[in-house]
């Protein structure tokens, strides 16, 4: 390896969000740079925003995010836990891409010994495959109450004695406490194992922290290894929360309700960024604004969350906006509300029943044990242009609305259009991301842009840019010490 010291290092954060997930994506960038064959790894995550790797599996969206930084295809392997929280107090328990198990907190904290092994498994053979290994914490290691049997953090970072670093984001305030106040929750092998702290999203004159950072690197006897500096108009794939939508001028008007379970908002990051049209995600108790398009997204949980917009009156707003000539589009779980009935025999997605749709397209779906997992490309049957995306979904959709199809996927029918057009329906995520079938739909809609946005390239210059800010944390680690094998020297 040429001048990074460890074979495997983690990134581990002093709260949720503070930064990991970047600063991993970032070093795996500057590693394939640096010629090196380079893997991220998240032993587990929670998140309902999930990609479908080329192994027919399901990860992490993060993860899939920091492997197109390490220029490698994502694999099951670099998330073998995932976590899809279905309820408050409940998950679909994916390992090693596949569903395993629907567990609540109490079961799966029993679960982990064999998540463990799964997780062991999964890092094993990426440290064979691969020079550096990459790995991202989850949450806080001061969680202390989830201590017992940790696979995410310290338990995962002791089990394969490997160093960690501590990145904590001084845009929320209070770092100095936050990096402090973390050590004393750990053991001292724990503490021992960290080689040193990132400042991140900091603005302003550094000089000012300065003074702070010899303050911490006293205390704690470790160093400041870099600074990170805020960076504005990033477009990265956020591995769980909608991230907030700019300020857009754009005169085409899309709004998407923000349903309590929400999965792969990512589907909406195209449009985002289009120069031409305003995005607005409308939470509960807000007021439903006019639109020109209205996009049902994804769930985790297809019937509560069509309880959900029943109760917060989105079935009359659509109504309402069906008759002045609005334009509808349901995207996976979406699609499925828009039926006239979800059945779920088996209690795949919690309590069995069945529910009534919204009743804008003629068919039924029936929820199944078995996940549907394929990415997939085609052609739009509204447009002569391409489409690309990934399925992730429970459900067996059929009725005659189907023989009008939206798309048409490796040579079969895909989704379905109302006979009226103002209706589109279709199990594709990431349908926006592909340029030519972003703009079909959009043109479908009702608008008629020149503008072409290219997610895939927005995607690539961020990862440079997050690479070169974070290149004085790569210089950094390559000063520290490693035994001669390339792994952790305390």
């Amino acid at each position: 390896m040429k001048s990074f010291p460890f074979h495997t290092l983690m990134v581990q954060g002093t709260t949720s969000d503070a930064g990991k997930s970047t600063v991993v994506a970032a070093l795996c960038r500057l590693l394939k740079n640096d010629g090196v064959r380079v893997a991220p790894f998240k032993p587990q995550n929670m998140a309902l925003n999930s990609a479908v790797t080329a192994d027919g599996g399901e990860i992490g969206r993060a993860q899939a995010l920091q492997a197109i930084a390490a220029g490698v295809p994502p694999h099951t392997d670099m998330n073998p836990v995932l976590l899809k929280p279905s309820s408050d107090i409940g998950a679909q328990v994916i390992i090693h891409g596949k569903v395993r198990a629907e567990m609540n907190a109490r079961d799966y904290h029993q679960y982990k010994t064999v998540a463990m092994a799964a997780v062991l498994e999964s890092y094993g053979r990426l440290r064979e495959q691969h020079q550096a290994v990459v790995v991202e914490g989850a949450g806080s290691p001061a969680e202390i109450n989830l201590r017992d049997r940790d696979i995410a953090n310290m338990g995962f970072a002791e089990a394969v004695d490997c160093p960690v670093i501590l990145v904590a984001d001084i845009d929320r305030g209070g770092v100095f406490a936050h990096i402090v106040g973390t050590l004393s929750c750990l053991s001292q092998s724990e503490r021992d194992r960290i080689v040193g702290f990132v400042i991140n999203r900091f603005r302003g004159d550094i000089a000012l922290l300065e003074p702070g950072n010899r303050w911490l690197e006293q205390q704690t006897g470790k160093p400041v290894l870099a600074v990170l500096p805020y960076l504005q108009g990033l477009f990265l794939d956020a591995e769980d929360a909608v991230q907030p939508v700019q300020a857009t001028q754009g005169a085409f008007k899309i709004v998407v309700p923000s349903i309590p379970r929400m999965s792969n908002h990512t589907d909406f990051d195209a449009l985002r960024v289009h120069p031409d049209a305003d995005l607005r995600f409308v939470r509960q108790g807000e007021a439903k604004p006019p639109c020109d398009l209205l996009i049902i997204p994804g769930s985790k949980n297809t019937r509560a969350d069509l309880a959900w917009l029943l109760e917060q009156g989105w079935g009359d707003y659509i109504i309402k906006h069906l008759r002045y000539g609005g334009k509808v589009i349901g995207i996976c779980g979406g699609f499925q509300m828009l039926g006239s009935t979800v059945d779920d025999p088996h209690g795949v997605e919690g309590i069995s029943g069945q529910s009534r749709g919204l009743a804008l397209l003629d068919m039924h779906t029936e929820m199944s044990r078995e996940k549907t997992l394929v990415q997939v490309r085609g052609t739009c049957a509204f447009a002569d242009a391409s489409v690309t995306g990934y399925e992730i979904h429970m459900g067996v959709s059929s009725g005659a609305a189907l023989a009008r199809a939206a798309f048409h996927i490796d040579g079969r029918p895909e989704g379905a259009i109302s006979d009226d057009g103002q209706v589109l329906g279709s199990y594709l995520h990431g349908m926006f991301d592909d340029p030519q079938a972003c703009s079909a739909l959009l043109d479908w809609a009702g608008l008629h842009s020149n503008h072409v946005v290219d997610t895939a390239q927005l995607r690539e210059a961020s990862l440079d840019r997050i690479a070169q800010a974070a290149q004085p944390l790569y210089d950094a680690l390559a000063m520290l010490p490693a035994r001669s094998d390339g792994s952790f020297k305390p």
